[in-house]
């Protein structure tokens, strides 16, 4: 038995499966361990018959068009279903929105890049998220870039098992996003009214910002979500204070779960005081400046994970956070959800095409900041 045996306590257990690998090593015994994958097309890198579990992926890309972290997209498929688990933009899946990478460390997730690594825009990324499969595990590639992938390096590393128990629950992750949200309150250059802002309220929720819905049994185990400040209001440039909100099998108002602020939700308080910092549950991946008149300007990812504190649902789920206090505020929102749930799940909502999922230019976003702060 593997499941439950993933700490340090459960190392001296002994298991059943065996340890497999798939990967990009070069098959005739040389350096060259990576595919290509030409522009326009997908690839399967792994299609694994059989019961097993997934427990680490490790991926590093060479691409010439800037942009590939968005264009690329990660699909999984498990037990030969129809649609996939797994959807999301490449570098999204990992951590850091914006088609950037950034180093950080997570429990689950992890960037790992610095210097000319990182200003070429390359990193390792790693995942440690367990993905069962009771018949077969099938993940797909998709280039949608503007030019080759030329070089894709991958490890997937699982346990081959017998069968797999009849209660565990398949991985998911869904990527969305809104660009921009349809802020409440329209800011104007010189002209911000607190008390207007402060009076603003928000009593069903139906304006909040979707991060991931589901249907059937199972638990929400953590997102990234990644902002860029593009609407701030005069005088305040804090892109937060957005409520987040989860509705569980089918409720109405009030959720089960009702937050108090993004930053909240997220773990930190007073803005994002510390800047970008990574925990093993809960930090900023990608983060601005927090002072001076560049303060929460720019693009941010901030992540929490629910390894400890898992959201469970028996029929339904709906994650929501609203974009700054009452969804006052319309700026550049994109997020990923984890969870873990039984099959069939809910049909995602159609995938963003690559030109819609790219991030606004910096230069842009600066002056779009500007225009209002």
């Amino acid at each position: 038995m593997i499941f439950g045996a993933g700490s340090l306590r459960g190392l001296v257990k002994m298991r059943d499966g065996r340890s497999k690998r798939v990967s990009s090593y070069d098959k005739s015994g040389g350096n060259a361990d990576f595919i290509k994958i030409k522009k326009g097309t997908k690839v399967v890198i792994a299609d694994i018959k059989g019961a097993g579990c997934i427990h680490h992926i490790w991926i590093t890309v060479n691409c010439p068009d800037k942009f590939y972290l968005r264009r690329t997209l990660l699909k999984m498929f498990w037990d030969n279903e129809k649609f996939p688990s797994v959807e999301v933009p490449l570098g999204d899946f990992f951590g850091v929105g914006h088609s950037k990478v950034s180093h950080y460390v997570s429990l689950p997730l992890n960037m790992i890049t610095g210097g000319i690594v990182e200003k070429a825009n390359n990193a390792a990324m790693n995942c440690f998220f367990p993905m069962p499969f009771a018949e077969r595990a099938r993940i797909e590639v998709v280039n949608e870039c503007s030019e080759d992938i030329l070089s894709f390096y991958y490890y997937i590393d699982y346990e081959e098992l017998d069968n797999l128990e009849n209660d565990i629950l398949r991985f998911h992750s869904q990527w969305r996003r809104e660009n921009p949200t349809r802020g409440l309150i329209k800011p104007v250059k010189d002209k911000f009214d607190v008390n207007n802002f402060l009076r603003t309220r928000n009593k069903t929720g139906k304006e909040n910002y979707v991060i991931f819905e589901a249907e059937g049994r199972g638990h929400y185990v953590g997102c990234n979500l990644s902002i860029d400040n593009i609407n701030p209001f005069t005088g305040f440039s804090w892109f937060g204070e957005g409520d987040d909100m989860f509705f569980i099998d089918g409720e109405k108002w009030p959720p089960s779960l009702h937050g108090t602020g993004t930053e909240d939700y997220f773990c930190a308080a007073w803005g994002y005081p510390a800047g970008k910092y990574y925990g093993p549950y809960h930090g900023i991946s990608l983060a601005g400046p927090t002072e001076g008149e560049l303060a929460y300007s720019g693009k941010w990812t901030m992540y929490r994970f629910h390894i400890e504190d898992p959201i469970t649902f028996r029929k339904s789920i709906l994650f929501s956070i609203e974009h700054g206090h009452g969804n006052s505020q319309s700026n550049d929102y994109s997020s990923t959800a984890y969870w873990y749930q039984t099959e069939p799940h809910k049909k995602f909502p159609t995938m963003l095409k690559a030109e819609h999922r790219l991030p606004i230019p910096d230069k842009e976003s600066l002056k779009r900041f500007f225009k209002t702060i």
